[in-house]
């Protein structure tokens, strides 16, 4: 190990490395990326962070004079081949630039190197009933083997990252408990997200040319319950209220297909839902600007970082009141029973009728969110690596 104290100083010089072998896009690559952008890993004694991966994902980190990125060729390869040099050439390649602990965010790690942290954000192998809704497919196999693999991992692990109290709940449901160290870290918000509150108007200011616009950012996915939600709005529609949907995100097949069946259902002219497929990140923040009030309708998240984002964005907030949701949004939100369209249709409602009830809302959701910032997640991880670390030696 490279804790060694000075002549001058007892405070360790620690080397952390990182081991990002799995981190491709999505969630685990912002998370990573806003982490070492808002770090300060010095103030804990830690002098060098060493991350391997992907040239893609690494291309897209701050450059910082204690940071080295490295990129092993097999890591710009298939999944077979970067698990291969997990297994066999990380650990080497660790203890020969003498790090002091190995943290993996991916949460799987087959390598044999010690101390290892791992993070837990990937809550739908946990959960037995999301699980479920993929059936006999490929899907729905790489989240049982990752099930086990994740366990596997953590039962291993010297320390152990959780992003909500929920989370840790359920992962030690299926894990039993741990002998690692365990902490609840919460992702943070980006700046961009960050609006004034939004005007909110008696709905009779509304037309079908000037519309109540709804907002629900997520990945079109068997647990997110986009068809519901058209159900929902559709009832509203017919009692006369002018909303539209906007629906935005990558999409899963099979879910895509349950999606446009619902639409053809409900709004077979495509008058009002409006699909947009996948939108930059760095462009989001413009979208939720257009909406006059977010909806989160998802049943399984580990931190769900779209509510947040829905929360600096100045929009009132429908949400479901499934996993960890209410730990994030609180009383500041309406919450409603994702899989039941007639209960989305009570909350919006609810909503619609009362712009005093959007703002205030509104109000207290910006007010929440500031609790949430990278700089808290960045020091708040770095001091719990370093904990591991000189725990360790003692």
């Amino acid at each position: 190990m490279n804790s060694i104290a000075t002549a001058n100083s007892m405070t360790p010089k620690l080397i952390i490395g990182i081991d990002a072998t799995n981190l491709r896009g999505g969630g685990g690559v912002t998370h990573i990326v806003e982490l070492l952008t808002a770090a300060q890993p010095t103030t804990h004694g830690i002098t060098k962070v060493i991350i391997w991966g992907g040239a893609q994902t690494l291309a897209q980190l701050p450059d910082r004079v204690w940071l080295e990125k490295v990129n092993p060729s097999a890591l710009n390869g298939g999944l077979f081949a970067r698990t291969l040099w997990q297994r066999f050439a990380l650990t080497g390649t660790a203890r020969t630039v003498q790090c002091d602990v190995l943290f993996v965010p991916g949460g799987s790690y087959a390598g044999s190197f010690k101390p290892i942290v791992t993070m837990s954000q990937n809550l739908l192998p946990f959960e037995w009933l999301e699980l479920r809704r993929y059936g006999f497919t490929l899907k729905g196999f790489k989240l049982l083997v990752l099930r086990f693999i994740q366990s596997y991992s953590f039962k291993d692990s010297d320390g152990v990252i959780f992003l909500t109290e929920y989370a840790k709940r359920a992962v030690l449901k299926v894990t039993g408990l741990l002998n690692a160290k365990t902490v609840i870290i919460a992702h943070g918000l980006s700046p961009q997200f960050q609006m004034s509150l939004k005007i909110q108007k008696p709905i009779k200011e509304y037309s079908e040319s000037n519309p109540f616009r709804l907002i629900y950012v997520s990945a079109i996915d068997q647990y997110k319950h986009q068809w519901h939600l058209i159900e929902a709005v559709h009832t509203l529609r017919v009692h006369g209220f002018p909303i539209v949907l906007e629906l935005i995100g990558p999409a899963y097949p099979p879910s895509l297909a349950r999606l446009q069946t619902a639409i053809t259902k409900f709004d077979p002219e495509k008058i009002w839902v409006h699909y947009h497929g996948a939108v930059p990140y760095e462009s989001l923040h413009a979208v939720y600007a257009q909406a006059d009030l977010a909806v989160f309708a998802s049943s399984c998240e580990n931190m769900p970082i779209i509510l947040l984002e829905s929360m600096a964005s100045g929009l009132p907030i429908a949400c479901s009141s499934r996993g960890p949701m209410s730990e994030i949004l609180g009383e500041t939100g309406l919450y409603f029973d994702p899989e039941n369209s007639a209960d989305i249709s009570r909350c919006l409602r609810k909503y619609i009728n009362s712009p005093a009830l959007r703002n205030e809302k509104a109000s207290a959701s910006i007010v929440r969110c500031q609790q949430y910032s990278w700089e808290r997640c960045a020091d708040e991880t770095f001091r719990f690596l370093a904990k591991v670390v000189c725990d360790k030696i003692k």
